[in-house]
């Protein structure tokens, strides 16, 4: 397949206008290496390299904690639709024969050009705080151990990439030696103060769960799990940009903190996304979901209900540059949980997951 005459967007952040070419699912480097020549018109479009949420519970009613395979297609077919080619279903606390059996879906569902693919497995809790447990069932929540954490990825099929780990709470530096040459350790749910993030992060934690939410605010005798953050060079955040979570000049900030390559934006997304306003579950709790806004009956913000799309599409609206958004959504988001040499550009060798946009970044077509 050949796409033609589109504006493709480059490793440096430019577009370039050429033709990319398309050979078994993967993109080649010239045109004789192409056996099928069918012709794709990309005149007037951007050509985008598919998005890659590694944060997301689920979406169009279905919940990966569903434990349910049918139910994970479903979320997987919304998200290749909605331009996110890249996926990794993302679990919450529960109880431990709960998680195995959820993790063990992630193994049940098979490759398909209608999905998107399950490039990793999200293991968010339950090794957290309870005091920081957000939308998570409190009652689940378990001491950091790396035998346990072994089981889930074995169930998994060896497929966690990221784990969500509170470094204030017991066992948790002794989590991070065992384990952290394994998995990504991305600290999140906590109450740890600088000092205390910062030594996790120098241990090997070396990624950020939903940056700003259930944590302590980045205060200017406090600087918390944020300014830890800032000062771990080779740290990536999460940020969720919904256009609720988190005030559109904190986003600004948050780039100019961070860079064009440590922010990863992420969906978050609960089933509720694409839906209509009702009520829904995340992690065994109800929530109630009215615009796009998503809490527990407390007010808990829970989740959101926007695709990594849109969120993309919100930071650009909210003075975020076009390239360093889409880099947030894609090559960052890879390489943050080491599968930059599959997805996250449009490069000879990798996965032929591309997008086009419109200038107003309406999608066009997902390949």
């Amino acid at each position: 397949m050949i796409i033609k005459n589109g504006l493709v967007f480059q490793e440096d952040g430019t577009f370039e206008k050429k033709d990319l070419y398309i050979e078994n699912g993967k993109i080649v480097a010239s045109k004789a290496e192409v056996s099928d020549t069918t012709e794709i018109d990309a005149s007037n479009l951007k050509v985008l390299p598919g998005l890659v949420d590694v944060h997301s519970h689920g979406a169009f009613g279905h919940d990966f904690c569903d434990a349910d395979p049918e139910g994970l297609k479903i979320t997987l077919k919304y998200e290749k639709e909605h331009g996110i080619t890249s996926y990794c279903p993302t679990s919450m606390t529960l109880a431990k024969e709960k998680l195995l059996d959820i993790f063990a879906t992630a193994t049940q569902v098979e490759e398909s050009p209608e999905l998107a693919r399950i490039i990793g497995v999200n293991m968010e809790g339950p090794l957290i705080d309870i005091q920081k447990k957000g939308a998570q069932a409190g009652e689940y929540i378990r001491v950091p151990d790396a035998s346990f954490f072994r089981k889930c990825n074995e169930a998994s099929g060896n497929q966690i990439k990221l784990v969500t780990l509170a470094p204030n709470v017991d066992k948790a530096f002794d989590f991070i030696e065992e384990v952290k040459d394994k998995v990504v350790i991305s600290i999140g749910h906590t109450t740890a103060n600088y000092d205390c993030a910062k030594k996790a992060m120098d241990l090997g934690a070396k990624h950020v769960t939903h940056l700003y939410n259930a944590m302590p605010p980045f205060a200017h005798r406090d600087p918390g799990v944020v300014g830890a953050a800032c000062d771990t060079p080779d740290c990536m955040v999460e940020l969720i940009c919904d256009g609720y979570h988190i005030h559109p000049a904190t986003v600004r900030t948050t780039f100019k903190m961070f860079g064009d390559e440590r922010v990863v934006l992420i969906s978050d997304s609960m089933m509720a996304t694409g839906m209509p306003n009702g009520k829904y579950e995340l992690g065994g709790q109800e929530v109630t979901m009215k615009d796009r806004f998503a809490a527990l009956s407390d007010g808990t913000i829970a989740g959101s209900a926007t695709n990594l799309f849109d969120c993309m599409k919100k930071a650009m609206e909210f003075g975020i540059p076009e390239a360093t958004a889409i880099f947030a959504a894609t090559r960052n988001p890879a390489k943050s949980i080491g599968v930059y040499d599959k997805v996250g550009s449009l490069t000879p060798g990798k996965f032929a997951d591309v997008l086009l946009v419109d200038e107003n970044y309406e999608l066009i077509k997902v390949l």
